[in-house]
């Protein structure tokens, strides 16, 4: 089983709307079981009381208009031992993948990449956060979603 961690600044767009849209594209590609995905932040900024803040809104419409739901997820911060649970850590921007390697401390299994890497044009996800454009955001977290699973079938890492 290969282990995912999406990771953006908050947990509360970019990373669970790829967590949501690997998930969908794993069970269409008939991998579910083949592969455990989870997101994550690098701050704690929507972490209250011990307990994370819920996929803001427009994060939550946009999973939603493409059938695709997220209820229940909640906001949670990478924490050093996520190094260890997982095979794969990616982050949806520079200043992520800057945060992953302080947290963990560096990348000494190469575990750390960014969504785009798996594209033709690597690069940041955009962030809707500052944009307001959850179209953008949508169009990269997909095509990295399915450049990552082309990766992982031509890796060996999961079979259809």
């Amino acid at each position: 089983m290969v282990r995912i961690l999406f990771v953006c600044h908050g947990n509360i767009c970019r990373s669970p709307i790829a967590e949501f849209v690997m998930k969908d594209l794993a069970a269409r590609e008939g991998v579910s079981d083949q592969l455990y995905i989870e997101s994550a932040a690098t701050s704690s900024e929507e972490i209250w009381g011990g307990k994370g803040n819920p996929v803001y809104p427009p994060a939550r419409k946009i999973l939603k208009e493409h059938g695709i739901d997220c209820g229940g997820k909640r906001a949670y911060q990478m924490q050093r031992s996520d190094y260890g649970r997982f095979d794969m850590l990616i982050g949806m921007d520079s200043e992520n993948l800057w945060n992953m390697r302080r947290m963990t401390g560096d990348d000494p299994d190469g575990k750390i990449s960014l969504l785009l890497d798996y594209t033709d044009r690597p690069g940041d996800v955009a962030d809707p956060w500052y944009t307001g454009d959850f179209r953008a955001t949508w169009r990269d977290v997909t095509e990295g979603c399915a450049g990552l699973m082309r990766y992982l079938k031509e890796k060996g890492l999961v079979r259809s």
